[in-house]
C-alpha cells in the first residue's frame, strides 16, 4: 500500500469553544460568523435574524441533523451549536433512558460511570460528528454558559475560577478539541468603596483569547490577550488569511478582580444555580422545600449552606430536579 505524503502549511476551518455569561452576547457575536446555521437548542437567537435548523428535541434528533448537514454540506459555512451545555443535558437524559435510572451518578452501577459515559459519548457521537464537517470544509462552534468553580492546586490556597459549564470530564475534552477558546466577559473595573476594593461591571463587553489562572482560554492564531466582543477581531481566523501559531507560553499575572462580573458583583455558584433554577421554571422557594423535604437543607436554610460538589450535581441533573419539583405542584 502506497501513502501520499503533504507538505506545508494546511488553512482548516475553524474549531471553536465560546463561553461566557449568560446575555453577554455570544450568540449575536456568532451571528456574524461566514453564512451561520444555528442548532439553537434553549431558544436564545429569537431576537436574531438567522437561519436555525429545527431545534433538537433529543440526543438522537441532534446527531441526526449533523448527518443531514454533513450530507449537505453547501447549507452552510457554519454550524453553532447553542450551547454545549444544553447538548450534554440531551445526553444525559439519553443515558438515563438507556440505562433506566433517574440519575447520571446511578448509571451503570454507579461510582462515576455514568460521567464517564458522558465524556465518551460526547467525544463519539458529537465531536467525531464536528469533525467530519470540518472535513466538509465548515465552521464548527460550540457556544456555552460559565460557570464559578473553587480550583484546588497540589502547592497553592484553593481559589475561584470560571470554567465551562459542562460536567468536568466533558470540560477538558471541548478545550482539547477547540482551536479557538474565547471567554466572553464584562469588563471590570475596581473602585474603592469603604477602604475595599470591589469589582464593578463597565459595561464594555470584551473576549480574551489566552489562558489566566482565574478562566481557560487559547488560541492557535496569534490573537491578543483581550479584544472588543465582536466579529471584526475574528474575521481574519474565519476568512483563514491567519496563519496558525504556536500558544502562548506565559501565563499573566491575575488581578484580584478578574473574572466574569455580572452587574455589581462576580457570580457566585449558587447565584449560577438560581439562574438556572429560573431558566427552568423553578422558583427558589420551591428548589428549597424540596431540599429540605430530602433533609439537604435545614428550616432556614439557603442555597448558599450546599457544599460546591452537591450544586453541581443539582445544576447538572437539573431536568430530573424539574420532574421532581412538578410532581410536588399536582
Amino acid at each position: 500500500m502506497e501513502f501520499k505524503i503533504n507538505k506545508g502549511k494546511i488553512t482548516a476551518p475553524v474549531r471553536a469553544v465560546i463561553y461566557g455569561a449568560e446575555g453577554v452576547g455570544k450568540s449575536t457575536l456568532a451571528s456574524n460568523f461566514p453564512e451561520p446555521l444555528f442548532i439553537d437548542i434553549e431558544d436564545g437567537t429569537k431576537e436574531l435574524d438567522v437561519a436555525r435548523i429545527d431545534k433538537p428535541e433529543n440526543w438522537r434528533m441532534l446527531l441526526d441533523e449533523l448527518d443531514y448537514i454533513a450530507l449537505n454540506p453547501d447549507l452552510c459555512k457554519t454550524v453553532i451549536i447553542d450551547t454545549a451545555d444544553r447538548a450534554e443535558q440531551l445526553l444525559t437524559a439519553a443515558l438515563l433512558q438507556e440505562g433506566g435510572v433517574d440519575s447520571i451518578e446511578k448509571y451503570g452501577g454507579g461510582y462515576g460511570k455514568g460521567y464517564t459515559a458522558l465524556a465518551e459519548r460526547f467525544t463519539k457521537d458529537l465531536l467525531f460528528r464536528l469533525d467530519t464537517l470540518i472535513a466538509n470544509g465548515i465552521n464548527c462552534v460550540l457556544l456555552a454558559h460559565a460557570i464559578m468553580r473553587k480550583f484546588e492546586a497540589p502547592d497553592e490556597p484553593p481559589y475561584d475560577r470560571w470554567e465551562l459549564k459542562v460536567s468536568k470530564k466533558v470540560a477538558p475534552l471541548l478545550k482539547e478539541w477547540s482551536d479557538l477558546l474565547l471567554f466572553c466577559n464584562y469588563k471590570a473595573m475596581i473602585v474603592e468603596e469603604n477602604g475595599k476594593n470591589k469589582a464593578k461591571g463597565s459595561g464594555k463587553r470584551v473576549m480574551y483569547a489566552n489562558h489566566k489562572p482565574t478562566y481557560d482560554a487559547k488560541n492557535r492564531y496569534g490573537l491578543p490577550d483581550e479584544m472588543e466582543l465582536s466579529y471584526a477581531p475574528l474575521k481574519p481566523v474565519f476568512d483563514r488569511t491567519v496563519e496558525k501559531k504556536p500558544e502562548k507560553t506565559e501565563l499573566r499575572v491575575d488581578t484580584p478582580t478578574d473574572g466574569i462580573v455580572e452587574g455589581d458583583l462576580a457570580e457566585t455558584l449558587a447565584d449560577a444555580f438560581r439562574r438556572n433554577l429560573e431558566a427552568h421554571g423553578i422558583t427558589e422557594d420551591e428548589c428549597i422545600l424540596y431540599l429540605q423535604k430530602r433533609k439537604k437543607l435545614g428550616k432556614n436554610g439557603t442555597l448558599e449552606d450546599l457544599s460546591d460538589t452537591y450544586l453541581h450535581s443539582l445544576d447538572d441533573n437539573i431536568a430530573m430536579l424539574k420532574k421532581e419539583i412538578e410532581k410536588g405542584r399536582k
